[in-house]
């Protein structure tokens, strides 16, 4: 597309799974979409900036079950070790 025109939300979709889920390149999903390499990267990055909280919520709770399940581990760790001794 010429530069100017604006890109459907549908197309945007389209371009971002081809380059997410299907492996195409940005380059070429840039000469078959007709568009330019500086809008679609602005695409993805909109998409993880949208996305970014739930990401960070997810990170923050795996973050505490890593916690939780390394306190077990050393625990068990301990009663194994005096249980040989």
């Amino acid at each position: 597309m010429p530069r100017g025109i604006p890109v459907t939300q549908e197309i945007k979709n389209e371009v971002i799974n081809k380059i997410r889920n299907e492996g195409m390149s940005v380059k070429d999903a840039c000469v078959k979409y007709g568009v330019q390499s500086k809008s679609v990267y602005t695409w993805l990055r909109g998409e993880i900036v949208d996305g970014n909280r739930n990401l960070i919520l997810e990170n923050n709770r795996l973050k505490k079950q890593l916690e939780i399940a390394e306190r077990i581990i050393g625990r068990m760790t301990v009663e194994i070790k005096r249980g040989k001794q």
